[in-house]
Formats: structure tokens, sequence, C-alpha cells
């Protein structure tokens, strides 16, 4: 953010902050770019498309794309999907879809096709399912009986040619997810747990899929009139306490690059979901940040995201001749750059020529990644715009700050418009881990202070688990359970009992 205090200054701030939140919100910044994209919901999309909206399960949020800063030998890509989960949302909690194909992609010769695909597809597995629970006791473990719903997924790696396929190789099988963190009451360690999940590969590489914290920081109330007009309320993030479900894998370098001459890769992810006939169609797309929400208008979304990028050329004017700018200008009076917006379509359709754009690129709505980049010792949030050639448009890492890069680019800032535009939100709510999957644990469900004349003890917690398991053991279950609450003394746990009791006794036998 600008620190003048002219009042020109303080107007360019204060659009400076709307428009990183639009960006946050719609893909503003590299919406503006990137929205040449055909279908799918760019990094950083979150409810971008009317279809999509009504099913997150399906929808991507962000793509991510760095050299692992500890081991630069490989190359790490997270992709989210699930945008705004309320970490207390149970006792259905999130789960990645059963029909559906979560797909990352790779270009690594420029032409806008994919040559390489990773496919994750996943299964859910129920230990009892006469109770509503999540969890039926305290989870020390992956396959704790007490873990009652659980996932499982296979990943196949598929090298294609022009878009058919040369071979097929599933590079994983049944390899548990991290739940969804519930509490600190029923994932007493959930570091343990996500640890758990992460997984190595036979062919060097390693693989995590599980819940995380959100990692795209921004302020998104750019949705109500442009922050009203007036920006009083800007720097907050949004999106803080809210949590994804996140694929996170590190590959070796060499798999995915053409060769070391051509060391630029471009990546994006979708989501294909099975129809009645059983065919899967492609629903959800993201590549760049910010591009489906903004840049796209309504008649474009959902085509976008349904689309490929060989087929980008049909939203360039999306590209060229933004929206947003003239938005920012007829309410904050900065003046928009002039059309066509060549700049944009440079840097988010083809890559920084000398940073990363691929020889002979066709321009394609891709994050675009060189890997022969070494990670900086002291990463900046605004990447290469603060000559941090390793950040942001070169790949994106987890704390580049999309919104305000992409935002200062959109108002000019290649074109000799300099700015300090953005959003007041410089870095997220968490700090993200220096080893993989890197992301952040997720917010726990069950947060905030305990009840008065409350303790944290876990004295009641087995008897709980011990109640609920499947029938078939003795009778005396519900004494065992009457008398732990007893024990507890805590007049909300005998509630409890008294419903296990009672569903036990007059529900328990029933066939579903």
């Amino acid at each position: 953010m600008t620190t003048t205090n002219s009042k020109s200054g303080a107007r360019r701030r204060s659009i400076a902050t709307l428009i990183c939140g639009a960006l946050a919100a719609g893909g503003l910044a590299a919406a503006g770019v990137t929205a040449l994209i055909p279908g799918a919901a760019s990094a950083s999309s979150h409810r971008e498309a009317p279809l999509i909206s009504g099913t997150p399960q399906y929808d991507n949020t962000d793509v991510y794309a760095f050299v692992s800063p500890d081991k630069p030998d490989t190359t790490t890509i997270v992709a989210n999907w699930i945008p705004f989960e309320e970490p207390a949302g149970g006792p259905n909690f999130y789960q990645f879809a059963e029909d559906a194909q979560y797909d990352i992609h790779i270009d690594n010769n420029g032409d806008a096709q994919g040559e390489i695909l990773f496919r994750y597809t996943f299964k859910t597995h129920v230990k009892n399912k006469k109770t509503f629970l999540y969890n039926t006791g305290a989870v020390e473990s992956l396959d704790d009986k007490d873990l009652n719903i659980t996932q499982t997924y296979d990943i196949e790696m598929i090298k294609l040619k022009n878009q058919y396929v040369e071979s097929k190789t599933k590079i994983a099988d049944d390899v548990p997810v991290a739940p969804s963190n519930v509490g600190k009451a029923s994932m007493p360690d959930y570091k343990k747990l996500r640890d758990q999940a992460i997984h190595k590969l036979t062919n060097g590489s390693t693989t995590f899929a599980g819940q995380a914290d959100d990692p795209f920081f921004l302020d998104l109330r750019v949705f109500d009139l442009l922050y009203g007009g007036n920006l009083s309320e800007v720097g907050n993030d949004t999106l803080k306490g809210y949590n994804v479900n996140s694929i996170a894998l590190q590959v070796p370098t060499h798999m995915i690059v053409e060769s070391e001459k051509q060391p630029i890769v471009g990546i994006w992810s979708t989501t294909q979901r099975e129809n009645a006939k059983g065919q899967y169609k492609q629903v959800s797309r993201l590549g760049m940040p910010l591009v489906n929400e903004v840049v796209n208008p309504i008649k474009d979304k959902d085509k976008f995201n349904a689309s490929s990028p060989w087929d980008d050329a049909q939203f360039l004017k999306n590209v060229t001749e933004p929206e947003l700018p003239k938005l920012i200008e007829a309410i904050y009076k900065i003046p928009a750059p002039d059309e066509p917006r060549n700049d944009l379509v440079d840097v988010f359709l083809k890559g920084v020529e000398g940073l990363n754009q691929p020889p002979h690129v066709t321009p394609a709505e891709e994050l675009r990644l060189n890997t022969s980049i070494a990670p900086a010792k002291s990463p900046k949030r605004l990447g290469v715009l603060d000559g941090d050639n390793a950040g942001f448009p070169n790949g994106r890492r987890l704390t580049d700050d999309v919104i305000d890069a992409s935002l200062q680019v959109v108002e000019g800032e290649l074109l000799g418009a300099k700015n300090d535009l953005g959003d007041a939100v410089d870095k997220n709510d968490k700090k993200f881990e220096s080893y993989f999957p890197y992301v952040a644990l997720p917010t726990e469900g069950s947060r905030g202070p305990l009840a008065k004349g409350t303790t944290g003890t876990n004295d009641v917690r087995s008897q709980l688990g011990d109640a609920l398991q499947p029938a078939g053991t003795s009778g005396g279950t519900d004494t065992m359970l009457i008398a732990g609450s007893a024990a507890a003394g805590a007049a909300g746990f005998l509630l409890i009992t008294a419903g296990v009791v009672w569903w036990r006794r007059n529900m328990g036998n029933r066939a579903y």
C-alpha cells in the first residue's frame, strides 16, 4: 500500500485496496490478465461461476507451483478445492467427491496442451453406519478405530501427445487422506495425523491429500460495490479461519520438464465429474490466480470452466479489454490504461520473456514456472515486481501476494504507471510450513474458550468411543457410558449419554 499523505495518494491507496480485493474475490489483477483462459476457476477462484458455486466438492480454489525450497531438485504443486470450509461444519465434514477426477496438468513445451497428467480419485470408507458421528472417540492415528469416516485415493500418471493417451501408470494405491480437523478433543494431535498422510512414492515423488488452512490471503469485500466506493473497511483477511481440501504433489523436476534446455512448465488443475451416463465432464479449471471471478463476464464463466487452454483465444477480449480498470476509473478517478492491454497478454498468457516464457509459446492461461531458477533465500511477497524472480508470476509460492502484484500490473505498472496498490492484507493468518506439504494446518472445528467450570481433560472420551462401537459385545455398554458421564460430572455429557442410550435401545437394531 502506498504511504503518501496527499489526497490523490489516499485515493489511489483506497482504490488499490479495492482492486486487490476484487482480484482476490474474482481474480481481478491476475484475472484481468488470465481471464483469457477458458472456463475453469482460475487460481484463487472461490465461487467464481454460477454452476460450480452450487457444487463446492468440485470447485478448484487455487493452484500453486514452485521449486521446493528445501529440495531444489524437485517441484511442488499444490491444488485446492472446496472453498470456505467452515471448520465446525459437522457432522458431515469435508470430503473429496467419489464421482470426480481431480487432475493436475503439465504443459512442458508451451503448446497449450498437457503432456503429463496426474489424476487423483477418491474412495470413502465408513466403519459404523449406525452413528451420526464422524469420529467415535479420540483419534490417535489414521487407522484408529475411532476415526469412523475415512478416505483413500489412487494416483494415475498419464502421458499424452496432442491430447491422445500414450501411457497410463498407477503410481499410488489406497493412500490415506488426512481427515477434517474436528477439534482438540477428537484429534488432540492433529499434526501427527497430517504427517501420517504424507506418502512417498516409488518414483521419488511425495504426495499429500487432506484438509489445510486456506492459504489464499486477501480482502474479499470488493463485491460490495467495490468496497462501497470509499474503502473504509479494507485490510481484513476474508479467508481467515476457513479451510480447504488440498492436494500436494512434490515431483523430481526431471520427470516433468521437456529437457534441461527447456525447463519451463505450464500448470493448471481441473475437475471432471461423472454424469448419469458414466461419462466424465470437466466442470472446473484453474491456473493463474483471479481469472474467472473478475475478468470473465457472467456469460463466459461456465464456459470457461468447461474449456481448455488450447481454446483460450475465445476469451482474449476479456483480457485485452478488461472491465476492472474501467470500474476503478469510474469510481476512484484513477485513469485506466489504454487498450488493447497487450502487456497483460504477455505476462499472464505467454509468460515473461527471458524469465518464464517457453519458446514458440501458444498464448493460454496457465501458471508458468521456470524450474531452473533457484528458490529465493528471502522471498519477497511481490515476487518479480520486487526483483524476486523465483516468485509470482514465475509460478506461485504460498507467500506470494498475488492480489497486490496483479492489481499493480492491471493498473499499468508495466506501462510506466508506477503504483503501490494493494488490499492491505500482506500475509496469511497462519504460518506456512518449511517442508512438504508446506500448507498450514487447518483450523479446528471446536475452538474458543472452555465453558465455565470445565477442564480440557480427556476423562470421558474413551467411554464415548466404547459406547458407539458396533453392537455385538456385551449389554453393559450403556452402563459404562452412564458411569463415565457421572464420573465426568458434566451436564452436557449427561445429555449426550441419555441420547445415545435412547438411540441404542430404540433405533440401534433397525435396518437401514
